[in-house]
């Protein structure tokens, strides 16, 4: 048992076959692995003195902050931990688009998989807060769900425990906070399995055995730069702590007003825009939702043989600037001509998208 353990470390992280050419840009994947081990352990140790009731979690949070040995730090590092998720998810989304890493169909779903549960954990685990933001964003976010053919009200209510976001659905968000990392332990080792059975794209947009090397010590080496942005995010949270946050989230949360101008955490900045961007709720909550399950349609295309490297370069770094302005405009009030900008960015952002899917699959007929 002990010498197959060991078997499987080491095909897993030493002598797995990998190319020569994977840049700093690779180093993305192994930071991410570093970050969800970072916030289990920082959340566990929230979890021991966090309490789930509506009466008492934003007491619990401040509880936390001021009394407990070392809580401050603790929860600054994990509220921030969540943001550095979210920066090196992306970079690794963007990563995979210009090298075309969907070509890797297994890897490029489960990675998806991976992202949507993120952002879901990420979402629960803002409302745990119960602070003004955080309980009126739950309210906002939930009640989408009520878009759902036949079902979609029993769904609500079933989330809620009731008939509106109480102190049953913040034990529902708390428990599934705690428990969702887990589940992602497990699809990441699966996802680095799927990774290991092809082998990862390269800048020569290949991922055949044409160029391997041992995976340590050059890739372990690599991988320990991240200790640099680790340690700028120490020193980021230590002396920027709050910057990422909304003033909002400091004042407890009152069922019976709203704040002005309710807004989500950065990293969902994006599809918030492109939902406000749409008048029709059902319509928008599906663009909403397409926003990140439109990606899964690169796996039905079969293109292994030429990419239009120059071209894909160009749609993504357009594609990155669109998403930009996209979270920019989600931060901003609902007017003109806010309200007309998120409409042609959010068009934009689906056309680019279409754009890059069309140029892969033709490209193939092209280049016959």
């Amino acid at each position: 048992m002990k010498n197959g353990l060991m078997s499987f470390v080491s095909d897993l992280v030493i002598t797995l076959p990998s190319s020569k050419a994977l840049t700093l840009n690779w180093n993305f994947g192994s930071m991410l692995g570093m970050v969800l081990g970072f916030q289990i352990l920082t959340g566990t140790f929230l979890a021991f003195y966090y309490s789930d009731d509506s009466l008492l979690a934003f007491s619990s949070v401040q509880y936390i902050m001021y009394e407990v040995n070392f809580g401050w730090i603790f929860r600054v590092f994990h509220f921030n931990g969540a943001s550095l998720f979210f920066v090196f998810l992306y970079l690794h989304l963007f990563k995979g688009l210009f090298f075309a890493s969907y070509r890797l169909k297994k890897v490029w779903s489960s990675g998806l998989t991976i992202l949507l549960l993120v952002m879901m954990e990420a979402f629960m685990g803002y409302v745990l807060v119960w602070a003004q933001m955080s309980f009126w964003a739950s309210v906002v976010i939930t009640s989408l769900l009520s878009v759902i053919p036949i079902w979609g009200q029993s769904i609500v209510t079933w989330i809620w425990s009731g008939f509106t976001v109480s102190g049953a659905t913040l034990k529902f968000f708390f428990v599934l906070h705690f428990l969702v990392p887990w589940g992602l332990l497990v699809l990441v080792l699966v996802h680095l399995l799927f990774l290991h059975e092809t082998g990862s794209t390269s800048k020569l947009y290949c991922h055949g055995d044409y160029d391997k090397i041992c995976f340590y010590p050059e890739y372990w080496v690599k991988d320990m730069l991240n200790v640099i942005v680790w340690f700028i995010f120490v020193v980021f949270s230590l002396c920027y702590p709050f910057s990422m946050g909304d003033p909002e989230m400091f004042i407890e949360s009152d069922p019976m007003m709203s704040p002005v101008h309710i807004v989500p955490e950065w990293y969902f900045l994006f599809a918030y825009a492109i939902l406000r961007a749409i008048p029709n709720k059902v319509l928008g909550v599906v663009a909403l939702f397409m926003s990140i399950v439109v990606f899964y349609f690169f796996i039905f295309v079969n293109n292994y043989t030429s990419m239009l490297t120059k071209v894909n370069k160009f749609l993504v770094f357009t594609f990155i600037f669109v998403s930009i302005v996209l979270s920019w405009l989600g931060q901003c009030l609902v007017e003109d001509p806010f309200v007309f900008l998120s409409m042609t960015f959010s068009l934009l952002y689906f056309s680019i998208i279409m754009i890059l899917l069309s140029l892969f699959y033709f490209s193939k007929f092209i280049f016959k």
